[in-house]
């Protein structure tokens, strides 16, 4: 199988076969032996029935959610299925054009990239509630992981088959594909410019808080990068300097009523006192936090650590 196009949807009855249509035009006499794998994310309108029609065609398949779990479980459904030596993603609402599936088809085979980024240079989208938001996310993101994408959340992006069957996605985590790939060790990371489309038929799904949502994800994410494989690093540090201030506030507190000040208040009386075991409990906590996570980390089997690339005869 030459390439496998996954497409998740969410009650988009009215654009799946115009959508279709157009992919199939789109590859007419390219030479390709590919694949479309509709994901309805649990849907509430025709969605199902169209999807159902249309996969008496040999080459396209349907699965459905018995509700609706999310764009990102919709993908990675759909990579578990996808058996294309590319895979392209795209979404269903016709604002992507399928026109350029097989120009990233082709930059993915011909220039061996691991993944290739749609960057919609030109939206047609709300200024206010989508391009400038979009913009500040894309701007946070590019620092956060260092790749430099545009657009980090286009849904039109090609990969090679093995970047997406070593990727796990969890809810929320389709805007960040391009930086789980680069800590998979896939650092062949491109991007290119794609048409954008109006929407023609219903509204958008997502709704301002996904900006605030996707930011909170970006942080957690940066977190795992950093600091996921070392958690005692972050927790055991911060604990440290914690207890050892607490530790010399206490030293302070004992040295100046024992030599210097004998007869003034007594150390249950002084704020410091109560700050000093704040602080040294407060750095026992990250500490402890810090070693179970360690813990955890090496009580997991060792093939989750690591996929193999190439093996012998």
């Amino acid at each position: 199988m030459d390439l496998s196009i996954v497409i998740p949807l969410f009650n988009e009855s009215e654009s799946i076969i115009e959508l279709n249509e157009s992919i199939i035009n789109s590859l007419k006499d390219k030479g390709l032996n590919y694949e479309v794998i509709y994901i309805d994310d649990g849907s509430k309108d025709s969605s199902w029935s169209k999807i159902t029609d249309l996969s008496n065609l040999e080459f396209i398949s349907g699965y459905r959610f018995q509700k609706n779990y999310g764009k990102s479980m919709a993908l990675f459904a759909g990579f578990k299925k996808a058996s294309g030596n590319v895979v392209v993603t795209m979404d269903a609402d016709l604002q992507d054009d399928p026109n350029e599936i097989y120009p990233l088809y082709e930059m993915i085979t011909k220039q061996n990239l691991d993944l290739v980024s749609g960057w919609k240079k030109k939206r047609y989208d709300s200024i206010i509630f989508k391009n400038i938001p979009s913009k500040l996310f894309n701007w946070a993101a590019r620092k956060a992981s260092g790749i430099k994408l545009n657009d980090f959340n286009c849904g039109i992006k090609a990969y090679k088959l093995e970047v997406v069957k070593n990727i796990s996605l969890t809810d929320g985590m389709h805007r960040y594909i391009p930086v789980l790939a680069k800590n998979a060790g896939y650092y062949k990371i491109y991007e290119k410019e794609v048409r954008h489309h109006p929407r023609k038929f219903g509204k958008t799904k997502y709704g301002a808080d996904r900006f605030i949502k996707g930011f909170l994800d970006l942080v957690t994410l940066s977190f795992i990068q950093r600091f996921g494989k070392r958690p005692m690093h972050f927790f055991g540090l911060i604990g440290t300097v914690m207890v050892l201030a607490g530790l010399i506030i206490s030293i302070y507190i004992g040295y100046d009523k024992l030599l210097i000040n004998k007869s003034g208040r007594l150390i249950t009386e002084r704020p410091l006192f109560y700050i000093s075991l704040v602080t040294m409990l407060m750095g026992l906590i990250f500490f402890t936090a810090g070693f179970l996570g360690e813990l955890i980390l090496r009580s997991k089997s060792n093939s989750e650590n690591y996929s193999i690339v190439e093996k012998t005869n």
